[in-house]
């Protein structure tokens, strides 16, 4: 691409000085030069052609001279659009004024041609590298807006109705996700089986960014695909696993804990692939840590067969699932906030309903970590059976 010069100056010998000294550069489409008498004329081509890189540009013309004209072009506030003053030798309170106008150089008249050449060609480095700044910085935020739309459809992967299930009157749900940037690796979701039963998943995927977002989308799919025919949850996770270490092509895994709940009985058959273990809140008071068996990550090693737990909640009692965003939060002192301060948060909690209890452990959380910035997704689940009256 030529460089786009505009020389403005009410002396007609300097366009023939210019259009000779540079016209080899002139025949290669190197430079590229348009010209104007007075600053208003240059002010209407550059409207018709906002594309000019250098304006050579006198000071004292008729109209409009220099100094009004380049406060005009500063106004357009474009980076790589330099501006060359020209004037008298002796004119240099003019030429101070547009240096502190912000001019880029200046040359003096009789115009030396080859310093001349020399400050365009400085200008053209400037410019170059304003041109490359604005493209990175146009690139940028085309990703930016590419990651909000990506986080927007991630968070609608996600259920956000609650009460998700209002015909099961004994049955109380609550989730939420906090990605740590726009989008996150962790997901949620929850499910109908047949009459009786519920699917309820929670899951932490290695890795941030986009690479992880879609390792999520694939995974969530899969699970809820499968637990619709699979008999039990290791059986789905078994079966999940496979599917995903044959379509893996970046070596990523995710944490899953799934569970199935019959919401009648309260029993739940229950999988972990590597995830942090459950708490139940009994009602009187006790929190117990559910102890499922220590299986494998998902995405690992396509012949693994999981193993499940059986476990159970009474009517007024809450199963809490968590990702290690929670327990892995930490102060400004690098404190974890850990295991024990959230059991500690859920002692106090046994009593209320699903959505209390997320909420006030985010609270305790927020408390706890303060100002320092959240280094991973946040997400928890919480299913509670309700005492029917």
């Amino acid at each position: 691409m030529a460089i786009k010069i505009l020389s403005v100056d009410d002396e007609q010998d300097l366009e023939v000085l210019l259009t000779h000294y540079f016209r080899r550069k002139i025949r290669k489409g190197e430079y590229e030069f348009s010209f104007a008498h007075n600053g208003l004329e240059a002010l209407n081509l550059m409207v018709e052609h906002p594309d000019f890189d250098i304006i050579l540009s006198d000071i004292n013309m008729p109209e409009m001279d220099g100094l009004t004209l380049l406060s005009k072009i500063n106004e357009r506030r474009n980076p790589a659009q330099k501006c060359i003053m020209v004037s008298a030798y002796g004119d240099m309170k003019n030429i101070r004024t547009a240096m502190n106008r912000g001019a880029f150089d200046f040359a003096t008249k009789p115009i030396d041609m080859e310093d001349l050449a020399q400050t365009i060609e400085k200008a053209i480095e400037e410019i170059n590298y304003a041109k490359q700044s604005q493209c990175e910085h146009q690139q940028l935020e085309s990703i930016q807006s590419d990651l909000t739309l990506a986080g927007e459809i991630q968070k609608a992967i996600l259920p956000c109705t609650f009460p998700p299930f209002p015909e099961i009157k004994n049955l109380d749900i609550y989730a939420s996700m906090t990605p740590a940037k726009e989008i996150g690796g962790d997901f949620y979701d929850f499910f109908r089986l047949g009459n009786d039963r519920i699917g309820f998943v929670i899951a932490d995927v290695s890795g941030k960014g986009v690479p992880a977002s879609l390792f999520m989308a694939v995974s969530c799919t899969l699970i809820r695909s499968v637990a619709q025919t699979a008999e039990s949850s290791c059986k789905c996770l078994t079966e999940v696993n496979r599917l995903l270490c044959r379509a893996n092509v970046n070596t990523m895994f995710v944490t899953v804990f799934y569970g199935i709940l019959n919401y009648r009985t309260g029993a739940i058959d229950c999988t972990s692939a590597g995830h942090n273990p459950p708490y139940i809140l009994h009602t009187d008071g006790e929190v117990e840590c559910v102890k499922a068996p220590a299986n494998f990550v998902a995405g690992g090693f396509e012949d693994i067969e999981y193993k499940n737990y059986l476990t159970q909640i009474e009517p007024g009692e809450s199963i809490v699932l968590y990702t290690d965003g929670v327990t892995e939060a930490f102060n400004d002192k690098k404190e974890l906030f850990g295991e024990q301060r959230l059991e500690n948060s859920l002692l106090e909690l046994y009593y209320e309903d699903a959505r209390t209890i997320v909420e006030e452990v985010h609270s305790d959380l927020k408390e706890f970590t303060g100002d320092t910035p959240q280094s991973d997704d946040i997400t928890m689940l919480v299913v509670k059976r309700i005492k029917e009256e």
